[in-house]
């Protein structure tokens, strides 16, 4: 009995210490090349298709700037509140099958994101073609 009760106890800590395992909050997203911080995304699922939105910048500069490169519905919409991440779906470990807008440049790739084996490190990683540019984003806590 006394095992069985030590047992269930290590099981009981174990399942309620387990982190967040999905991709849905606030996320810092992290430049590739510099390894600066650059934003707040949300990232949130809307009829079953995850969409990300910029909720702020670190560059109180770019708060005020608009997607002047974009086309479309985002052409000079505000980058704070731009939903840039639109309709990926769970596929196995990783939400794909949508886009990723670059606003610094108005492009748009095909999306990936996957949380690395710390769930507190999402991959994200655009496609153009057979190329690709991967950030790792940080949670927020």
């Amino acid at each position: 009995m006394i095992k069985n009760t030590l047992a269930f106890f290590i099981l009981f800590t174990v399942f309620f210490n387990l982190p967040a395992q999905n991709i849905l909050g606030k996320w810092k997203t992290i430049d590739d090349n510099t390894g600066d911080a650059k934003s707040i995304v949300e990232i949130y699922e809307e009829d079953g298709k995850i969409y990300g939105k910029i909720i702020a910048v670190t560059n109180p500069d770019v708060e005020s700037r608009t997607c002047n490169d974009c086309s479309g519905a985002h052409k000079d919409q505000p980058i704070v509140g731009l939903v840039f991440i639109e309709g990926l779906t769970k596929n196995g470990k990783v939400y794909d099958g949508g886009t990723i807008l670059n606003p610094e440049n108005g492009t748009t790739y095909r999306c990936r994101l996957k949380l690395e084996d710390d769930p507190d490190t999402l991959q994200v990683r655009g496609y153009l073609a057979f190329f690709y540019r991967t950030q790792y984003w940080k949670r927020v806590k």
